[in-house]
């Protein structure tokens, strides 16, 4: 708040204003009137917490963070006993969609195979020789 030049300068001249002999009984009343000053304020304070509820609201914001870390915990232990996924979904349904349709293409179907030399065979019946 002050330098020690500055405060050395309020003495000083507190010193020549209110003279030695009066100094010590105005400092002792300037000390008291700074304590009731501080004990107001601290009793104003706590009437105000008081009526706010500030009690209720410290309670509060305990607890929720309390929650917060059992939460938190929770989550943990989670991760933990859970395998991971092998595969996120992608966040864009379209290239859901598109990446579904690159898939089914490179898998072949799994219909069965029609024998293509079976089916020639009865458009075109064989030459028999007698």
């Amino acid at each position: 708040m002050f330098s020690s030049m500055e405060l050395m300068l309020v003495v000083l001249v507190t010193l020549l204003v209110i003279g030695p002999e009066r100094l010590p009984e105005t400092m002792r009343t300037l000390g008291l009137w700074i304590g009731r000053l501080s004990r107001s304020f601290t009793a104003m304070k706590v009437e105000i917490e008081q009526e706010i509820g500030m009690d209720d609201v410290r309670r509060q914001l305990h607890n929720e963070s309390v929650m917060a870390q059992m939460k938190q915990i929770e989550d943990e232990v989670k991760s933990s006993i859970e395998p991971p996924l092998m595969q996120e979904p992608p966040a864009n349904p379209a290239a859901a969609t598109a990446t579904a349709i690159e898939v089914n293409k490179q898998v072949p179907s799994q219909s069965p195979a029609i024998d293509d030399t079976a089916s020639q065979a009865d458009d075109h019946p064989s030459k028999t020789t007698s």
